[in-house]
């Protein structure tokens, strides 16, 4: 009996999985154009394709246990998929919003990368192996994308930094921030 508790927990899980990524999948491209940062915009282009891949994972266990990916709204994910959002309707400029939208995405990928530890783990225990090796490849596709945009934000944290100081002494001066358009 309780085998089959842990595998009901188990899709229910894969089902919240599987709506977070296809709410992934929607809100990718939106971060990609807020980008200003070609290779934040790249990075997120190529996370875009990834997570695709990560949801034809997903149906592949799917269909392995005849069951249905459906049925379950992930609330984490709509939350930071929310806040993703507000980050890209913020004022921030430049690398300052690339810093943002970093940020966000990571909060994005580590909320992924335990949601795939545990389900790996339960699919380990459930002795489903072909499940157990697809959703490795996924979680360690998570965290390489994690770690590189812990190296763009190496890069571009500096440069917000040094806009920050820039912007900090044109007020000191009696001067003004420098509108949108003076920046194009």
């Amino acid at each position: 009996m309780q085998h089959q508790a842990l595998r009901d927990l188990y899709i229910d899980e894969l089902r919240d999985i599987y709506n977070a990524e296809t709410q992934l999948v929607k809100a990718l491209p939106k971060m990609a154009k807020a980008a200003t940062s070609e290779e934040l915009r790249s990075g997120f282009e190529e996370h875009l394709e990834q997570t695709r891949g990560h949801v034809s994972r997903l149906e592949q266990i799917f269909e392995a246990l005849d069951e249905k990916p459906t049925g379950k709204k992930c609330a984490g994910m709509e939350g930071l998929v929310k806040e993703g959002g507000q980050m890209i309707s913020e004022d921030f400029e430049g690398e300052v919003k690339d810093a943002g939208l970093i940020g966000a995405a990571q909060r994005v990928e580590h909320y992924e990368i335990a949601a795939y530890g545990t389900v790996r783990a339960f699919a380990q225990l459930l002795n489903e192996r072909n499940a157990v090796d697809l959703l490795s490849a996924t979680l360690a596709e998570e965290k390489e994308t994690d770690k590189k945009l812990t190296q763009l934000a190496s890069e571009i944290n500096v440069e917000a930094n040094e806009r920050s100081d820039a912007s900090e002494e044109e007020e000191g001066n009696g001067g003004r921030r420098k509108s949108k358009s003076a920046h194009a």
